[in-house]
């Protein structure tokens, strides 16, 4: 879909339809008041008869050729909700909303009127109202047939009022379509099934954006693994043909020799529980087992389409966890990279093995800060369903910038507590570690044994595993992969100094 930004009059506007935004409980003003008395009152009837209440998401469609000739077809009104109560992605939820509307009965072109509303200048509401309709339309269907009927937008146009106003909503735009891009790239790579997104495959998407970006990367093989001594992530690779890949990905800008920070993301691009085999039931899903590396490889292309002066560098340890004749098993011990012994209690806790080596190996930069990020544990989900992020970490400071760029965003995260006592259940009988410590604060236990391998710097654990699907489908969050984290975490980036 093109999209851009230019000044004028919306209502004047030629395309298939005009989106307008209204607040719920106030009377028609600005633009939909303006089309409100060009229509001849259609506005304020649907509010009279209480088919528009403004309510967050609702809709009103009115046709409009005849009233507006030269202009749009039709005038779509969206929902913000109470006024006061607009939630920081209200322009991204209304967008989704009304460009996955439109496109349902045939619109092509649409037009956006930007507004400064929920909290956004003219740049943050047209970033909002960009990605919102880009990541609203996003769809994957690479495995299905052709649809020579398929309903596809083709243009969207931002519209400011003031002329003044042009330059920043072609700034938020440019900013937008960026973001939304690297979400959907890690949509793609999470959506794509097993047999098709190997580690080999994810390790050349990466090599292939690096070049495209200008990010240094290279792909550590099982050989160089065991030279490092990362049996950890060994482990859990043994047990599947397909060779493991460990992607380092290195982004340069910041002025200076400033340290960087170090992103690290879990991607196990299937995991069917290995040894310790997981039930049936929903084990298809379990290729998006490597939506933390996905979100850590489009993090890296979003800072670098974007010019982030910042020092980057990420780190995805990509296997699969498979059962075999030669897959590690429970009860052996490994040996991790900083010569932590572990012994595996169960192999369907192997997100943790792969980190532990990764985040051992990040170490060598000496970072800022260290954050991974993983869909992590079933616990997580349980405690927090699919609205919030499991946050954990080490440094004060570093857990809020990231809970404040989450709310910020809308991916929100929920701290709990690293209390030294929880580390007594992850202490090994035969090993200085075991891998699980039992069912009671699983989310818990597993930040503090990936603690043991974080060493003295700054580190955040996000335990993605509750928000990195979605079943039902969300104005601008289809059904399927999220993409969680990319936007996030590059709000955290972008408000580091």
């Amino acid at each position: 879909m093109d999209i851009k930004a230019k000044s004028g009059n919306i209502l004047k506007e030629k395309s298939n339809a005009a989106v307008l935004t209204a607040f719920e409980g106030e009377k028609p003003s600005g633009l939909v008041a303006a089309a409100d008395k060009a229509t001849g009152g259609m506005v304020t009837r649907a509010i009279e008869s209480g088919e528009f209440t403004g309510k967050t998401g609702e809709t009103l469609l009115l046709h409009t050729a005849k009233a507006l000739p030269g202009g749009p077809d039709r005038l779509l009104v969206v929902g913000l909700g109470k006024k006061d109560k607009c939630r920081p992605d209200g322009l991204m939820r209304a967008a989704g909303t009304a460009a996955t509307s439109l496109r349902g009965i045939g619109a092509k072109d649409i037009a956006f009127a930007v507004i400064e509303a929920c909290g956004n200048s003219v740049s943050g509401a047209s970033m909002q109202i960009a990605q919102g309709a880009m990541l609203g339309l996003y769809g994957f269907d690479t495995f299905k047939s052709p649809d020579p009927k398929k309903k596809v937008v083709k243009r969207a146009t931002l519209v400011v009022t003031n002329k003044a106003d042009a330059g920043a909503a072609k700034e938020g735009v440019a900013r937008g379509i960026a973001l939304a891009e690297s979400v959907c790239f890690a949509r793609d790579m999470i959506n794509a099934p097993a047999n098709e997104m190997t580690p080999s495959v994810m390790a050349g998407r990466a090599k292939k954006m690096a070049r495209e970006f200008g990010i240094k990367c290279k792909v550590l093989e099982r050989d160089d693994c065991r030279k490092l001594g990362m049996g950890a992530f060994l482990g859990v690779a043994s047990g599947s043909v397909q060779p493991p890949k460990f992607i380092i990905m290195e982004y340069n800008r910041a002025k200076g020799s400033k340290k960087p920070t170090v992103l690290v993301g879990k991607a196990i691009t299937f995991d069917s529980g290995g040894i310790s085999i997981k039930p049936v039931d929903g084990m298809e899903k379990m290729k998006y087992d490597m939506a933390g590396g996905a979100a850590v490889i489009a993090t890296m292309r979003a800072a670098a389409a974007l010019k982030l002066p910042v020092n980057l560098v990420g780190l995805v340890p990509a296997s699969e966890n498979l059962p075999s004749g030669s897959a590690y098993k429970p009860g052996d011990v490994v040996k991790a990279m900083n010569g932590k012994t572990v012994e595996i209690i169960s192999t369907d806790a192997e997100g943790r093995m792969v980190l532990s080596d990764a985040l051992c190996y990040a170490q060598r930069y000496k970072p800022e800060a260290v954050i991974d990020i993983a869909t992590l544990t079933g616990a997580c989900v349980i405690a927090l369903g699919d609205l919030a992020i499991g946050l954990m970490g080490n440094n004060a400071k570093l857990i809020a910038n990231i809970r404040d760029a989450g709310d910020s965003t809308m991916e929100r995260l929920w701290e709990l507590p690293m209390w030294d006592e929880y580390l007594e259940r992850m202490k090994g009988d035969v090993s200085d570690l075991k891998n699980v410590g039992g069912r009671q604060a699983a989310t818990v236990t597993a930040g503090k044994f990936l603690q043991e391998f974080v060493g003295d710097f700054p580190w955040a654990h996000l335990d993605i595993a509750g928000t990195a699907w979605e079943e039902k489908g969300q104005p601008y969050i289809p059904k399927g992969a999220r993409g969680t984290g990319v936007r996030l975490l590059i709000e955290y980036l972008t408000r580091l100094k």
